[in-house]
């Protein structure tokens, strides 16, 4: 299922493109009666169980997507191809699939046969931890992941969301009840990251763990901080063993990375928002909008009144 590339509708260009709660609650709610069965929806939870019509409905929004929420989900079956915070993956079944506040998606490829099951919860979802007791996972430093999972542990997931949906459909659910499975899921997946995590952590070189680093950093930071020397003093590295490594490890330039990562939040802001480019420069925490025009145009080949224009 290729992403479509004509027939879209357009958002309100009030805020910036984000496929919320709200907006897939938007999205969605013209066709009800055909996702009732695989979909659950409320203020603060949308729990997905297995129908791909969500995904041939969302893909008709204009990319990319940013995200303000917490999503979990498994592949049960299907491949997805997208760019996720800057890099290229593909998403194959057994896998768990987590992604967090701030991040942008840029879907390129979804199979016929995709089938997933798993939760959203928006920012205004009363997290079930104490103050300081979210799972690392989840507490902000890490963006999104990907991970293969074993037979064993995709059941877990499988169980425990299937309890979630069971739950939600009975009369005057106990919200207590959703939450402690919530955050049974979540340990679960903080345990399968930090479990991945550290085996990477074994197998994978020093160059490439300081380019995951740094593409975290980019992914965090981007957006005030436009100079390598910022992420090198981050890292405690040299500007010049940094831009070294990250060459040697992508092919690309460190320099090349932040303004990627630069060009997508200015791109979000450009076609979703009506916003001025004078106010957008500032908020991207350039110079003067001179300077952010003219950087914007050197790469894209496109002015930033051009690229509006041309949404």
């Amino acid at each position: 299922m290729k992403r479509p590339t004509d027939g879209r509708s357009q958002s309100p260009k009030q805020e910036p493109y984000l496929m919320s709660l709200a907006r897939m609650r938007h999205i969605f709610e013209p066709h009800l009666q055909l996702l009732r069965k695989n979909l659950f929806l409320s203020d603060d939870l949308v729990i997905l169980h297995g129908d791909p019509h969500v995904f041939t409905l969302v893909l008709q929004q204009p990319p990319p997507y940013a995200i303000n929420d917490h999503r979990m989900g498994i592949l049960v079956q299907g491949e997805i191809h997208a760019n996720i915070n800057l890099v290229e993956k593909q998403i194959t079944a057994g896998s768990i699939i987590f992604f967090g506040p701030g991040t942008l998606i840029t879907p390129s490829y979804f199979s016929p046969d995709v089938e997933i099951y798993g939760f959203a919860l928006s920012p205004t979802f009363c997290m079930p931890f104490a103050a300081g007791q979210m799972p690392s996972a989840f507490n902000g430093q890490v963006r999104d992941f990907q991970l293969p999972a074993s037979e064993a542990d995709i059941a877990t997931a499988r169980q425990i969301l299937e309890t979630l949906w069971h739950v939600v459909h009975q009369h005057d659910y106990d919200r207590q009840l959703v939450g402690s499975l919530i955050a049974a899921q979540m340990h679960h997946y903080d345990n399968l990251f930090r479990r991945y995590t550290t085996q990477q952590q074994v197998t994978q070189s020093r160059e490439q763990t300081i380019f995951d680093r740094f593409i975290l950093f980019v992914n965090q930071y981007a957006v005030d901080e436009h100079q390598i020397a910022f992420y090198a003093s981050k890292m405690c590295l040299t500007e010049r063993y940094l831009g070294t490594v990250v060459r040697q490890a992508s092919g690309v330039t460190a320099k090349e990375w932040i303004d990627r990562a630069l060009i997508a939040r200015i791109k979000v802001e450009l076609r979703h928002t009506d916003k001025s480019v004078a106010r957008i420069s500032e908020e991207m925490n350039f110079p003067n909008p001179s300077f952010f025009s003219k950087y914007f145009k050197r790469l894209t080949q496109k002015t930033p009144a051009e690229y509006r224009n041309s949404y």
